[in-house]
């Protein structure tokens, strides 16, 4: 589908001049015709994507360079449901006070980055219902040998042997209930969730050929086309995390990241002229490729391969770089925790929009395997 018709701001526009009920649609067995809002048609128009983040620890670099950039272009192209999956983050059985302030950070922060929830709907997980119900349907055609072979549950298993929960061994289930509870044709993954989208497929598809019908799309991976962007972390090893202890966080300090990129880890200096970066020092300038001018990245691959580079002066341009992208994110996260009213209307608003696309699933589903009113 060709979506690079600007249709949001059309949207808008349409809303602010009192324009629907332009055309009409049948309900199921043969219901009366329903008028179908303007709004309706453009939502019709457009793919359905869907994205969560779990409610652990902060956004950081990696978050935002990876995969909140990509979704500030999707909410502009798409009917996009991003959301905070604090059922997701119970495997870790965090404390209550730590469950509802981490959901508040990364709400603000969400926001703060530039996801507008009068564009996307932004929602809870937990406010949701609906998908708990879906996750309990879609379990009974589930199988315990498939949910022991991903590579996730294997590795939680290795990460939290005292802690092997039943939660981590469904969690591809929930996360393909919270996909396909909207009807999601695309879902922006990483390389490390792309066999949990392909359980989605499969669950997805396992259900239209139990039940003889096609009614959940089968979603696809969506990233414009282009390689997902990985920043590595400051240790020089993997990629950046929010647990591994080698992430800059959005809502740190301009003195916390001074501090952060110092400690990072080089090496003793290249030894001949020409010489490739060590996987620590290429991880600096994959990160100085992203938040510095072309000028600077050039400048100190000139240092590196002419053996005159110090590292030292290049960490404290990289952080003054990284200051100059996060700490307007920073102050409007702060503004934004202090702002009650606005969260609480943003997290109300987006579990209204969430929920009615939610039930309507779930009344249909609940039909096609077999309840029925009495």
């Amino acid at each position: 589908m060709n979506n690079n018709i600007p249709l949001r701001p059309l949207q808008k526009l349409c809303a602010l001049c009192g324009l629907n009920k332009l055309f009409l649609h049948p309900q199921p067995e043969g219901g009366l015709k329903k008028p179908l809002t303007l709004h309706d048609f453009l939502l019709l128009a457009m793919d359905t994507v869907v994205s969560g983040i779990r409610s652990t620890g902060n956004l950081h670099l990696g978050n935002y360079f990876g995969a909140v950039v990509n979704f500030l272009k999707m909410q502009k192209e798409n009917n996009c449901f991003f959301f905070i999956a604090d059922y997701h983050s119970l495997t870790t059985h965090p404390k209550p006070d730590d469950l509802h302030s981490n959901i508040k950070q990364i709400l603000a922060e969400y926001l703060a980055c530039g996801i507008d929830p009068d564009v996307a709907t932004v929602f809870i997980q937990s406010d949701v219902p609906e998908v708990t119900e879906l996750y309990l349907l879609l379990n009974m055609n589930a199988y315990v040998g498939e949910l022991e072979r991903t590579t996730s549950f294997k590795e939680q298993i290795r990460k939290q042997p005292d802690n092997i929960n039943a939660g981590l061994l469904t969690y591809p289930i929930l996360m393909a209930a919270d996909i396909i509870i909207h009807k999601a044709n695309k879902v922006p993954v990483g390389k490390d969730q792309e066999q949990h989208l392909e359980m989605t497929r499969r669950f997805a598809r396992r259900f239209n050929t139990l039940y003889e019908v096609n009614y959940f799309p089968e979603p696809d991976a969506y990233n414009f086309g282009k390689q997902l962007l990985k920043i590595p972390g400051l240790d020089g090893t993997g990629k950046m995390g929010k647990s591994e202890g080698n992430g800059i966080f959005l809502a740190d300090s301009p003195q916390e990241i001074r501090k952060k990129v110092m400690k990072a880890v080089t090496d003793t200096g290249p030894q001949k002229p020409g010489e490739k970066p060590s996987e620590p020092v290429k991880n600096l300038f994959t990160i100085m490729d992203v938040v510095s001018d072309p000028s600077t990245v050039k400048y100190f691959t000139e240092k590196h391969a002419s053996c005159e580079i110090r590292y030292g002066d290049m960490k404290k341009q990289l952080a003054e770089d990284i200051i100059k992208v996060t700490d307007p994110i920073r102050e409007r996260i702060l503004q934004i925790l202090a702002d009650r009213k606005y969260l609480a209307r943003v997290v109300s608003e987006g579990a209204e929009k969430a929920r009615a696309s939610a039930s309507k699933t779930i009344r249909e589903v609940r039909e096609i395997i077999g309840y029925r009113p009495f």
